[in-house]
Protein backbone atom coordinates (compact mmCIF):
# COMPACT_ATOMS: atom_id res chain seq x y z
CA UNK A 1 0.00 0.00 0.00
CA UNK A 2 1.49 3.32 -1.03
CA UNK A 3 0.37 4.92 2.22
CA UNK A 4 2.25 2.39 4.35
CA UNK A 5 4.90 3.90 6.58
CA UNK A 6 8.51 2.73 6.52
CA UNK A 7 9.76 0.43 9.28
CA UNK A 8 11.77 2.04 12.07
CA UNK A 9 12.79 1.32 15.63
CA UNK A 10 10.14 1.84 18.31
CA UNK A 11 9.46 5.37 19.49
CA UNK A 12 11.19 5.93 22.81
CA UNK A 13 9.48 7.68 25.69
CA UNK A 14 9.82 11.40 25.33
CA UNK A 15 11.91 13.31 27.85
CA UNK A 16 9.80 15.52 30.13
CA UNK A 17 8.81 18.72 28.38
CA UNK A 18 7.71 22.06 29.66
CA UNK A 19 4.83 23.92 28.08
CA UNK A 20 3.84 27.56 27.98
CA UNK A 21 0.33 27.90 29.35
CA UNK A 22 -2.32 28.52 26.70
CA UNK A 23 -4.78 31.23 27.64
CA UNK A 24 -8.17 31.08 25.95
CA UNK A 25 -9.43 34.42 24.64
CA UNK A 26 -12.91 35.76 25.25
CA UNK A 27 -13.62 35.41 21.52
CA UNK A 28 -12.55 31.75 21.57
CA UNK A 29 -14.85 31.15 24.54
CA UNK A 30 -17.73 32.82 22.69
CA UNK A 31 -16.97 30.91 19.49
CA UNK A 32 -17.14 27.58 21.33
CA UNK A 33 -20.56 28.49 22.75
CA UNK A 34 -21.89 29.88 19.45
CA UNK A 35 -20.63 27.12 17.16
CA UNK A 36 -20.46 24.12 19.45
CA UNK A 37 -16.79 23.68 18.54
CA UNK A 38 -13.51 25.58 18.58
CA UNK A 39 -10.35 25.03 16.53
CA UNK A 40 -7.14 26.06 18.30
CA UNK A 41 -4.42 26.21 15.65
CA UNK A 42 -1.00 24.82 16.51
CA UNK A 43 -1.91 24.08 20.12
CA UNK A 44 0.32 20.99 20.23
CA UNK A 45 3.95 21.36 19.12
CA UNK A 46 5.53 19.76 16.05
CA UNK A 47 7.76 17.63 18.29
CA UNK A 48 4.78 16.24 20.16
CA UNK A 49 2.89 15.52 16.94
CA UNK A 50 5.94 13.75 15.53
CA UNK A 51 6.12 11.58 18.65
CA UNK A 52 2.55 10.39 18.45
CA UNK A 53 2.78 9.94 14.68
CA UNK A 54 5.76 7.65 15.24
CA UNK A 55 3.69 5.80 17.82
CA UNK A 56 1.02 5.06 15.19
CA UNK A 57 3.77 3.64 12.99
CA UNK A 58 4.89 1.45 15.87
CA UNK A 59 1.33 0.12 16.02
CA UNK A 60 1.21 -0.49 12.27
CA UNK A 61 4.48 -2.40 12.35
CA UNK A 62 3.58 -4.12 15.63
CA UNK A 63 6.49 -2.78 17.62
CA UNK A 64 3.90 -2.00 20.32
CA UNK A 65 1.72 -4.78 21.71
CA UNK A 66 -1.95 -3.82 21.94
CA UNK A 67 -4.20 -5.57 24.46
CA UNK A 68 -6.50 -8.05 22.79
CA UNK A 69 -4.91 -7.65 19.36
CA UNK A 70 -3.45 -10.75 17.73
CA UNK A 71 -0.20 -10.22 15.79
CA UNK A 72 -0.48 -10.06 12.00
CA UNK A 73 1.53 -12.40 9.76
CA UNK A 74 5.14 -11.51 9.08
CA UNK A 75 7.49 -12.37 6.25
CA UNK A 76 10.36 -14.80 6.69
CA UNK A 77 12.98 -13.68 9.23
CA UNK A 78 15.41 -11.13 7.87
CA UNK A 79 18.88 -12.26 6.92
CA UNK A 80 22.04 -11.28 8.76
CA UNK A 81 20.31 -11.26 12.14
CA UNK A 82 17.81 -8.57 11.16
CA UNK A 83 14.31 -8.68 12.57
CA UNK A 84 11.44 -10.11 10.59
CA UNK A 85 9.64 -7.60 8.39
CA UNK A 86 5.88 -7.32 8.10
CA UNK A 87 4.39 -8.30 4.80
CA UNK A 88 3.08 -5.05 3.21
CA UNK A 89 -0.37 -6.61 2.95
CA UNK A 90 -0.26 -7.24 6.70
CA UNK A 91 0.37 -3.53 7.34
CA UNK A 92 -2.66 -2.70 5.21
CA UNK A 93 -4.72 -5.28 7.10
CA UNK A 94 -3.69 -3.83 10.46
CA UNK A 95 -4.56 -0.31 9.33
CA UNK A 96 -8.01 -1.40 8.20
CA UNK A 97 -8.77 -3.53 11.26
CA UNK A 98 -7.76 -0.83 13.71
CA UNK A 99 -9.32 2.28 12.25
CA UNK A 100 -10.31 3.32 15.79
CA UNK A 101 -8.60 2.08 18.97
CA UNK A 102 -10.22 2.86 22.33
CA UNK A 103 -8.97 3.47 25.86
CA UNK A 104 -5.27 2.78 25.40
CA UNK A 105 -4.46 5.32 28.13
CA UNK A 106 -5.21 2.48 30.54
CA UNK A 107 -2.49 0.38 28.93
CA UNK A 108 0.15 2.65 27.33
CA UNK A 109 2.00 5.55 28.92
CA UNK A 110 2.02 7.69 25.78
CA UNK A 111 -1.78 7.67 25.54
CA UNK A 112 -2.14 8.73 29.17
CA UNK A 113 0.36 11.51 28.59
CA UNK A 114 -1.49 12.91 25.58
CA UNK A 115 -4.87 12.57 27.29
CA UNK A 116 -3.35 14.80 30.01
CA UNK A 117 -1.42 17.10 27.68
CA UNK A 118 -1.08 20.40 29.56
CA UNK A 119 -1.95 22.62 26.59
CA UNK A 120 -5.13 20.67 25.87
CA UNK A 121 -6.08 20.85 29.55
CA UNK A 122 -5.46 24.61 29.54
CA UNK A 123 -8.24 25.05 26.98
CA UNK A 124 -10.60 22.60 28.67
CA UNK A 125 -10.09 24.35 32.00
CA UNK A 126 -11.49 27.51 30.44
CA UNK A 127 -14.28 25.88 28.42
CA UNK A 128 -15.74 23.33 30.87
CA UNK A 129 -13.65 23.70 34.06
CA UNK A 130 -11.96 24.75 36.16
CA UNK A 131 -12.40 21.14 37.33
CA UNK A 132 -11.68 18.63 34.55
CA UNK A 133 -12.09 14.84 34.49
CA UNK A 134 -10.23 12.92 31.75
CA UNK A 135 -12.40 10.01 30.61
CA UNK A 136 -11.62 8.46 27.24
CA UNK A 137 -8.99 8.15 24.52
CA UNK A 138 -9.39 7.07 20.91
CA UNK A 139 -6.64 6.73 18.33
CA UNK A 140 -7.91 6.98 14.76
CA UNK A 141 -5.73 5.49 12.02
CA UNK A 142 -8.24 6.03 9.15
CA UNK A 143 -6.20 4.69 6.21
CA UNK A 144 -7.06 5.29 2.54
CA UNK A 145 -10.45 3.85 1.65
CA UNK A 146 -11.74 3.59 5.22
CA UNK A 147 -15.25 4.70 6.16
CA UNK A 148 -16.29 7.82 7.98
CA UNK A 149 -18.81 8.10 10.81
CA UNK A 150 -22.40 9.24 10.44
CA UNK A 151 -24.28 11.95 12.32
CA UNK A 152 -23.92 11.56 16.07
CA UNK A 153 -23.79 13.38 19.41
CA UNK A 154 -21.02 12.30 21.76
CA UNK A 155 -23.11 12.77 24.91
CA UNK A 156 -25.41 10.05 23.56
CA UNK A 157 -22.56 7.62 24.18
CA UNK A 158 -20.98 9.22 27.27
CA UNK A 159 -23.67 10.70 29.55
CA UNK A 160 -22.56 13.08 32.31
CA UNK A 161 -24.85 14.79 34.82
CA UNK A 162 -24.80 17.77 34.76
CA UNK A 163 -24.00 17.41 31.07
CA UNK A 164 -20.52 18.85 30.49
CA UNK A 165 -18.88 16.47 28.00
CA UNK A 166 -16.25 17.91 25.65
CA UNK A 167 -14.07 16.22 23.04
CA UNK A 168 -10.55 17.28 22.03
CA UNK A 169 -9.51 16.06 18.57
CA UNK A 170 -5.76 16.38 17.85
CA UNK A 171 -4.77 16.24 14.17
CA UNK A 172 -1.74 14.03 13.55
CA UNK A 173 -1.93 14.24 9.74
CA UNK A 174 -3.32 17.06 7.60
CA UNK A 175 -7.09 16.53 7.53
CA UNK A 176 -9.25 17.81 4.70
CA UNK A 177 -12.39 16.84 2.78
CA UNK A 178 -10.52 14.29 0.68
CA UNK A 179 -9.23 12.19 3.56
CA UNK A 180 -12.23 12.61 5.87
CA UNK A 181 -11.96 15.66 8.13
CA UNK A 182 -14.65 16.54 10.67
CA UNK A 183 -17.95 18.29 9.88
CA UNK A 184 -20.23 20.11 12.33
CA UNK A 185 -23.87 21.22 12.27
CA UNK A 186 -23.40 24.65 13.82
CA UNK A 187 -26.27 25.45 16.17
CA UNK A 188 -27.05 21.83 16.98
CA UNK A 189 -25.13 22.17 20.25
CA UNK A 190 -28.40 23.63 21.56
CA UNK A 191 -30.31 20.44 20.75
CA UNK A 192 -31.13 17.89 23.45
CA UNK A 193 -29.58 14.45 23.31
CA UNK A 194 -31.84 12.22 21.23
CA UNK A 195 -32.47 8.85 22.91
CA UNK A 196 -32.88 5.46 21.31
CA UNK A 197 -36.11 3.49 21.52
CA UNK A 198 -35.48 1.89 24.92
CA UNK A 199 -33.92 5.07 26.32
CA UNK A 200 -30.80 3.22 27.40
CA UNK A 201 -28.67 6.21 26.41
CA UNK A 202 -31.21 8.97 26.93
CA UNK A 203 -30.60 11.91 29.25
CA UNK A 204 -34.26 12.52 29.99
CA UNK A 205 -37.17 10.38 31.18
CA UNK A 206 -39.27 9.74 28.09
CA UNK A 207 -42.02 12.34 28.03
CA UNK A 208 -40.07 14.99 29.94
CA UNK A 209 -39.62 16.85 26.66
CA UNK A 210 -43.04 16.36 25.11
CA UNK A 211 -41.94 16.20 21.47
CA UNK A 212 -38.51 14.61 21.85
CA UNK A 213 -37.88 12.38 18.84
CA UNK A 214 -36.79 8.78 19.40
CA UNK A 215 -33.91 7.87 17.09
CA UNK A 216 -32.08 4.75 15.99
CA UNK A 217 -28.71 4.05 14.40
CA UNK A 218 -26.76 7.14 15.44
CA UNK A 219 -23.32 7.11 13.74
CA UNK A 220 -24.61 5.03 10.80
CA UNK A 221 -23.14 6.38 7.56
CA UNK A 222 -26.38 5.47 5.74
CA UNK A 223 -28.55 8.58 6.02
CA UNK A 224 -31.69 6.57 5.39
CA UNK A 225 -30.99 4.61 8.58
CA UNK A 226 -29.42 7.28 10.80
CA UNK A 227 -32.18 8.74 12.99
CA UNK A 228 -30.23 11.96 13.52
CA UNK A 229 -30.30 12.81 9.81
CA UNK A 230 -33.49 14.95 10.03
CA UNK A 231 -32.03 16.88 12.97
CA UNK A 232 -28.71 17.43 11.17
CA UNK A 233 -30.55 18.60 8.03
CA UNK A 234 -32.28 21.38 9.97
CA UNK A 235 -28.87 23.05 10.23
CA UNK A 236 -27.62 22.31 6.72
CA UNK A 237 -27.16 26.00 5.79
CA UNK A 238 -24.75 26.26 8.74
CA UNK A 239 -22.80 23.07 8.22
CA UNK A 240 -19.08 23.61 8.53
CA UNK A 241 -16.25 21.55 7.14
CA UNK A 242 -13.30 21.73 9.53
CA UNK A 243 -9.90 21.05 7.95
CA UNK A 244 -7.01 20.78 10.38
CA UNK A 245 -3.23 20.80 10.25
CA UNK A 246 -1.01 18.62 12.44
CA UNK A 247 -0.97 20.10 15.94
CA UNK A 248 -4.39 21.75 15.62
CA UNK A 249 -6.93 20.69 18.23
CA UNK A 250 -10.68 20.77 17.65
CA UNK A 251 -12.71 21.07 20.86
CA UNK A 252 -16.39 20.15 20.54
CA UNK A 253 -19.34 20.04 22.90
CA UNK A 254 -21.17 16.81 23.69
CA UNK A 255 -24.47 17.85 22.07
CA UNK A 256 -23.24 19.20 18.74
CA UNK A 257 -24.10 16.93 15.78
CA UNK A 258 -20.94 16.04 13.87
CA UNK A 259 -19.71 13.48 11.38
CA UNK A 260 -16.97 12.61 8.90
CA UNK A 261 -16.87 11.08 5.43
CA UNK A 262 -14.71 8.28 4.07
CA UNK A 263 -11.03 8.72 3.31
CA UNK A 264 -11.22 8.93 -0.48
CA UNK A 265 -7.49 9.26 -1.02
CA UNK A 266 -5.20 6.49 -2.22
CA UNK A 267 -2.08 7.47 -0.36
CA UNK A 268 -2.92 9.48 2.78
CA UNK A 269 -3.88 8.52 6.31
CA UNK A 270 -6.03 10.77 8.49
CA UNK A 271 -4.63 9.96 11.90
CA UNK A 272 -5.89 11.72 15.01
CA UNK A 273 -5.80 11.37 18.79
CA UNK A 274 -9.06 12.12 20.58
CA UNK A 275 -9.75 12.61 24.28
CA UNK A 276 -13.10 13.06 26.01
CA UNK A 277 -13.50 15.06 29.20
CA UNK A 278 -16.17 16.46 31.46
CA UNK A 279 -16.35 18.78 34.42
CA UNK A 280 -14.98 16.79 37.35
CA UNK A 281 -18.06 17.66 39.42
CA UNK A 282 -20.38 15.94 36.93
CA UNK A 283 -21.56 12.44 37.78
CA UNK A 284 -21.14 9.61 35.28
CA UNK A 285 -21.68 5.86 35.25
CA UNK A 286 -19.89 5.51 31.89
CA UNK A 287 -16.68 3.51 31.72
CA UNK A 288 -16.68 2.42 35.34
CA UNK A 289 -17.99 5.69 36.78
CA UNK A 290 -16.11 8.68 38.16
CA UNK A 291 -13.74 6.50 40.17
CA UNK A 292 -12.35 5.03 36.93
CA UNK A 293 -11.44 8.39 35.38
CA UNK A 294 -8.52 10.74 36.06
CA UNK A 295 -8.83 14.11 37.77
CA UNK A 296 -6.89 16.25 35.29
CA UNK A 297 -7.38 19.74 36.73
CA UNK A 298 -8.98 21.34 39.77
CA UNK A 299 -10.85 19.38 42.40
CA UNK A 300 -14.08 17.48 42.98
CA UNK A 301 -16.31 16.05 45.69
CA UNK A 302 -16.64 12.85 43.61
CA UNK A 303 -14.20 9.92 43.47
CA UNK A 304 -11.52 9.78 40.78
CA UNK A 305 -8.63 7.63 39.59
CA UNK A 306 -4.90 8.17 39.67
CA UNK A 307 -2.99 8.16 36.35
CA UNK A 308 -1.61 4.63 35.97
CA UNK A 309 1.71 5.86 34.59
CA UNK A 310 2.19 8.83 36.90
CA UNK A 311 1.58 11.62 34.37
CA UNK A 312 1.44 14.89 36.34
CA UNK A 313 -2.11 16.13 36.85
CA UNK A 314 -4.42 17.27 39.65
CA UNK A 315 -5.00 13.70 40.82
CA UNK A 316 -1.41 13.18 41.93
CA UNK A 317 -0.61 16.70 43.14
CA UNK A 318 -0.87 17.89 46.75
CA UNK A 319 -4.29 19.31 47.48
CA UNK A 320 -4.52 22.75 49.05
CA UNK A 321 -7.66 24.47 50.22
CA UNK A 322 -8.79 27.09 47.75
CA UNK A 323 -9.32 30.55 49.22
CA UNK A 324 -12.98 31.45 49.67
CA UNK A 325 -13.84 34.93 48.45
CA UNK A 326 -16.28 36.90 50.60
CA UNK A 327 -19.82 36.49 49.31
CA UNK A 328 -21.40 39.79 48.26
CA UNK A 329 -24.72 41.08 49.57
CA UNK A 330 -26.88 43.59 47.78
CA UNK A 331 -27.56 46.89 49.55
CA UNK A 332 -29.58 49.82 48.28
CA UNK A 333 -27.84 53.19 48.09
CA UNK A 334 -29.49 56.16 46.43
CA UNK A 335 -31.59 53.89 44.26
CA UNK A 336 -28.64 51.70 43.18
CA UNK A 337 -27.82 48.14 44.19
CA UNK A 338 -24.22 47.89 45.38
CA UNK A 339 -22.27 44.70 46.14
CA UNK A 340 -20.51 44.68 49.50
CA UNK A 341 -18.57 41.89 51.25
CA UNK A 342 -20.54 39.70 53.63
CA UNK A 343 -19.50 39.49 57.27
CA UNK A 344 -17.41 36.32 57.64
CA UNK A 345 -19.46 35.28 60.68
CA UNK A 346 -22.55 34.98 58.50
CA UNK A 347 -20.77 32.32 56.43
CA UNK A 348 -19.84 30.22 59.46
CA UNK A 349 -22.45 27.48 60.16
CA UNK A 350 -21.28 27.17 63.79
CA UNK A 351 -22.31 30.77 64.42
CA UNK A 352 -26.00 29.99 63.93
CA UNK A 353 -28.36 28.19 66.28
CA UNK A 354 -31.42 28.07 64.04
Amino acid sequence: MSAAVAPRSPAARSAPRTYERYRVSVQEYVTFREQGFLVVKGLVSEDDVAEIREHTEDILYQRVALPGVAPAPVATPGSGGHSAILDPSAVEDIARRYVRIHMLHRHLEIHERYLLHPRILDVLEALIGPDVLAMQTMLFIKPPGSDGQGYHQDSYYIPTLPDSLCGAWLAIDPADEANGCMHFAVGSQCEPIYPDADNRRGHYPLGELQDLTIIDNASDTDETRNGLAPIARRYEPRWQTVPADPGDVVFFAGHVVHWSYANRTRDRFRRSFVGHYCNARSFTQWGGGNAAHILARGGTHLPYAQPRFGTPCAANQPRTAAPVAPAPTMMAAEGLMLATPTDAERLDPSAHDH
